[in-house]
């Protein structure tokens, strides 16, 4: 049976609270699955016989933050102008986002699976690592590159939904992808020994598994508009989307580059050093995935509320997002003060490993409060596709900020100074951020977005 297209009621007809609360609530079920998946990769390659397996695909991990992340734009400008055309009430521009999207993202497929070698060579030369971390890291990376169609598709996908307010369909695909990691990791790094390898092969597969299951809740919404490639193909559409993109993709690469550096220079202070600061950005992850779930719900809202002109809705949801982020950041803050040793062993039985990230773990507590302001601001202005300030914030909180400090931790071989730095990084973010709020709700939304 199927669906009928979704109904969108007038902003200013509904409450704010309470489509809040329901998309924060589909959000964090939906993300909590991916951290949760994450968290059992590492348990099971942390509880193999040697720590060069974790810590290899903690190192290949980040060749594929750069190739993945980096194409965030595909996922984040869909939603914004997705939802900005469901404020408008423009059916036939919901669809054509999605198509342009897709189209785009099977280009960008096509030329990772093509110079994947060349990225490989060139991650891993960039890389530092003993032989044996290297070795384990190539193996994750030779069975999961051949996910980039899937994973690209399921961006724009995720986006889409995400802009029509659907976060329910957001749930079954990232729970269907998470779920399937969980039982193929099992099989292949438990059942089968096929340690990073068999992490990276069931990570691909979860990501085909997830892509089956967005084309199938797509093709129950009834009402959609038939791809035409005239109106598809619109030049001006496309350089709309190209100059977002572009500023996305600068944002992202920067963001990517930040987390990157932190994991490199970890490596080069020793194989412990790498394996507990990566244990730690576990739990990180695990914080910013329940973040994010009102960050997303900012960003459907606000893409909404600003295609229908609505100013003041914009700004009440400021201010209940992020009072909701900043209680979401709290229990996790707490946890970093306490430091208990117990949910550190659950991911690693490395004894070196366990203390090293208890001496670490309080500085989680400035990253995630910092953190989650700065997520929140992601997601109002993702919605309101101003990618611009998106963009110069992240350039200056990465190169200004945080890349100085990290370069003289690595100099001076602390660690503390190198968590120091991405505190920092959070707190730039959440500054500059801020500040370009404060600008935008001094001149009408639509002008501030053009200039």
């Amino acid at each position: 049976m199927q669906q009928e297209d979704h109904p969108y009621q007038p902003v200013e007809t509904c409450d704010l609270r309470r489509r809040f609360a329901r998309l924060t609530f589909l959000n964090i079920v939906a993300n909590i699955t991916v951290p949760l998946a994450s968290l059992v990769d590492t348990a099971l390659l942390g509880h193999l016989e040697s720590i060069h397996f974790l810590a290899g695909v903690a190192l290949a991990s980040v060749i594929f933050e750069y190739v993945y992340w980096s194409f965030g734009f595909l996922r984040m400008g869909t939603t914004g102008t997705t939802a900005q055309a469901v404020g408008r009430g423009d059916s036939g521009e919901v669809h054509r986002t999605l198509y342009r999207y897709l189209l785009l993202a099977w280009l960008l497929a096509f030329l990772i699976l093509l110079l994947q070698i060349p990225l490989r060579e060139l991650g891993f030369l960039l890389l530092g690592g003993s032989p044996e971390v290297e070795a384990a890291g190539r193996a994750y990376f030779n069975a999961r590159i051949w996910a980039a169609p899937a994973t690209l598709s399921n961006f724009v996908f995720l986006g889409w939904f995400l802009g029509r307010e659907e976060s329910g369909a957001a749930l079954v695909m990232t729970a269907v992808a998470n779920l399937a990691n969980v039982a193929l990791d099992y099989l292949f790094i438990v059942q089968m020994d096929l340690a990073a390898y068999g992490a990276g092969l069931g990570t691909a597969i979860s990501q085909y598994l997830m892509l089956l299951a967005a084309l199938i809740l797509f093709r129950t919404r009834r009402g959609a508009i038939p791809w035409i490639w005239s109106e598809v193909w619109q030049g001006r559409a496309l350089k709309r989307l190209f100059r977002l993109n572009r500023d996305i993709l600068l944002r992202t690469v920067a963001l990517v580059s930040a987390f990157a550096l932190f994991t490199n220079f970890s490596s080069l202070l020793g194989t412990v050093i790498l394996a507990a600061n990566a244990v730690l950005l576990r739990w990180v992850m695990l914080a910013a995935y329940l973040i994010d779930g009102a960050a997303f719900a900012t960003e459907s809202l606000a893409g909404i509320l600003y295609g229908t002109g609505d100013r003041v809705g914009l700004k009440r949801l400021e201010g209940l997002a992020l009072r909701i982020g900043v209680a979401f950041a709290l229990p996790f803050c707490i946890f970093a003060i306490l430091r208990p040793a117990a949910p550190i062993r659950l991911l690693t039985s490395h004894v070196p490993t366990v203390e090293t990230a208890l001496l670490y773990l309080p500085w989680l507590a400035p990253v995630l409060l910092f953190g989650s302001l700065a997520y929140i601001y992601d997601g109002l202005f993702l919605g309101l596709t101003a990618g611009r300030a998106l963009r110069n914030a992240m350039l200056v909180s990465t190169f200004v900020v945080f890349l100085p400090l990290a370069i003289v931790a690595l100099v001076i071989d602390s660690n503390h100074l190198l968590w120091a730095s991405m505190a920092a990084f959070m707190l730039a973010r959440t500054a500059t951020l801020w500040q370009a709020s404060s600008a935008f709700y001094t001149v009408e939304p639509r002008a501030t977005l053009e200039t």
